[in-house]
């Protein structure tokens, strides 16, 4: 999938991925998406209702697997002003 911007914030345990996305989103117009990759099991809850309460929209949610610690990759498209 297209992005246009992308965040790393494998490594890091809550709160932190949601507060590297806020500030990552910033930086992103409306419209355009922005891809996150953490490794918390538990971003997958949080980014959800963080874009719940922001009106962000996850438009696709994937992992991968394949690498030593699991990996949960994010697209999120940054609403609209």
């Amino acid at each position: 999938m297209e992005f246009h911007q992308e965040l790393d914030a494998r490594g890091l345990k809550c709160p932190l991925p949601i507060l590297r996305c806020k500030k990552a989103l910033a930086d992103v117009a409306a419209g355009e998406i922005l891809k996150v990759t953490a490794t918390d099991p538990g971003s997958v809850k949080d980014f959800q209702a963080f874009c719940k309460q922001t009106g962000h929209e996850i438009v696709a949610m994937s992992e991968n697997a394949d690498v030593p610690v699991k990996e949960f990759i994010f697209h999120i498209r940054k609403r609209q002003a």
